[in-house]
């Protein structure tokens, strides 16, 4: 291991999503905006997420012990992300002595170049690919395709974000903003001798999936997997999954690669009854997943011959470096915040530009990539596609304050942006509110908002410099009356009297109790 690949100095990775940014230069509000207008979107989103929801709550209220649970991942993770560099010390010896190899990649382009390297040194030309949230996040697809290597995914609905030349929208169903229809036609155009009269009924759709994936499982050399868990204590590996894809991928090949990021590290063998309960629960719904698979390095004469494990950093060194933020790398990928959080199910994955959406995303995807101060980096708008509304944190199994985390975020942004609007904003109004001369001619003054008010009695634009507030936010009108001119008419008057009769009258009572 590198001395200094932990706790090296920080610099942006070229992407935070690899080469699959979606939104371009687009911040959140502009891409979301265009999301919204697709109502075929917005009821497949809505449909998928309240199914998920509710299977979800079934399943956690049946355990006496599900807050105990969330305590105990929460308590795993904190004690990993504390001792981060000797766990993955210790996982790089366990799995060199069981036959593996480990590369140490810092960003996408390393890992990226060490994947393709790994490939082309066994003569294969095609990989099949479990489906993995760190090659997505570095663009490995993208950048194995530039030099010659046709990677195939096997999990059905990232194969179906591929043979749309699409990308996922959510963590753990990547095609959540796809229907059926929508996947039958893309079958019917992309897969080779598809049955020109496939229907839309979901078997007979995994059937046609299944009968292109068989040829590619048993003819493909190489597999590149992602890893949900890796098991310092034995150098294990684990991928969870529904389907049984990944199992194909996991044992048929020759070479097995693995790009896992260094926050998925766990200490003890045992830990892993702890997050076996709470992933498949929080993140499908479902008391168990169906398909665990675990590997230990080599095996002669079972499974791959030649297995690599690539750990990325890719900006992670620089979370761990923050001592609030690095509370985000806690995350389990369950994708349980996404399922509750209006903001996601209104606009979708799409609008985040990252292979992170949700309110996750919006505090990971900003510490991967940097804080920077540019005012049109799109990643500065991430931290504000939230109403903190706190769902998030009550459904996330391992009690992330995600809420807390995005104000944070917001706090940070706002000090590296320097003399922001608000801030003048602010300073104006400490000004005026000292002088109560001149704030009792300010609120005079801004009885003139109601001219711009419209008949909801909002106002929803406001001119330079000003709209930076009004861009996401409306404005309720001036008050007809201020509080000022109220207290000195009067109704004011005799209110203001009344109430302090009431509470001399309540306070005498209680001297004789």
């Amino acid at each position: 291991m590198s001395s200094t690949f932990l706790g090296m100095p920080a610099t942006p990775p070229r992407s935070p999503y690899g080469t699959g940014n979606l939104r371009g230069d687009r911040k959140f509000p502009a891409a979301a905006h265009d999301d919204l207008g697709n109502e075929q979107l917005r009821r497949n989103l809505g449909k998928a997420t309240h199914t998920i929801r509710a299977k979800r709550l079934n399943v956690t209220g049946e355990l006496p012990d599900w807050e105990e649970l969330r305590d105990a991942g929460s308590a795993i993770k904190t004690d990993t992300m504390n001792r981060l560099p000797e766990l993955l010390e210790e996982l790089e010896r366990k799995v060199t002595e069981r036959g593996g190899t480990v590369h140490w990649a810092r960003d996408g382009g390393e890992a990226n170049e060490i994947v393709a390297r790994l490939v082309k040194e066994t003569g294969s030309e095609e990989v099949i690919k479990v489906k993995s949230m760190a090659t997505q996040e570095i663009g490995l697809n993208e950048h194995l395709e530039s030099v010659g290597i046709t990677p195939y995914e096997t999990d059905l609905a990232e194969l179906i974000v591929q043979l749309a030349h699409d990308k996922p929208s959510h963590i753990l169903v990547p095609a959540i903003h796809r229907n059926r229809d929508e996947i039958r036609e893309i079958f019917l155009k992309e897969i080779p001798g598809v049955d020109p009269s496939l229907d839309n009924v979901p078997a007979h759709l995994a059937a046609a999936a299944r009968a292109y994936l068989r040829e590619k499982f048993m003819t493909t050399k190489v597999a590149v997997s992602g890893a949900n868990f890796g098991i310092a204590e034995t150098g294990t590996l684990s991928v969870v999954e529904s389907e049984g894809n990944g199992r194909m991928c996991l044992t048929l090949p020759d070479t097995l690669i693995t790009v896992m990021g260094i926050e998925k590290v766990l200490p003890r063998y045992q830990d892993l009854e702890v997050f076996l309960q709470l992933l498949p629960r929080s993140s499908t719904g479902e008391r168990m997943n169906p398909y665990t698979s675990m590997w230990t390095g080599v095996t002669p004469g079972d499974g791959p011959q030649t297995f690599h494990l690539v750990l990325l950093d890719n900006g992670r060194t620089a979370a761990l470096a923050d001592r609030i933020g690095r509370e985000a790398l806690n995350c389990i990928r369950c994708s349980a915040c996404l399922n509750v959080c209006p903001v996601y199910e209104r606009a979708g994955g799409h609008a985040y530009g990252s292979t992170y959406p949700g309110p996750i995303g919006a505090v990971l995807t900003p510490q991967l990539a940097g804080m920077h101060a540019a005012k049109d980096d799109p990643n500065s708008s991430l931290p504000y596609a939230s109403s903190l509304c706190g769902a998030c944190f009550d459904a996330c199994p391992v009690k992330i304050d995600i809420p807390s985390l995005l104000v944070e975020l917001r706090h940070q942004h706002t000090e590296r942006s320097g003399a922001t609007t608000e801030k003048l904003a602010m300073k104006a109004a400490a000004g005026v509110m000292k002088r109560p001369k001149l704030f009792t001619a300010a609120q005079k003054a801004s009885g003139l908002g109601r001219v711009i008010a419209g008949r909801d009695k909002r106002i929803s634009h406001l001119p330079p410099p000003f709209n930076g507030w009004s861009d996401s936010r409306d404005t309720p009108a001036p008050p007809e009356q201020t509080f000022r001119s109220w207290l000195a008419s009067a109704e004011g008057a005799d209110t203001m009297r009344a109430a302090a009769d009431e509470y001399a009258q309540n306070r005498q009572q209680e001297e004789e109790k």
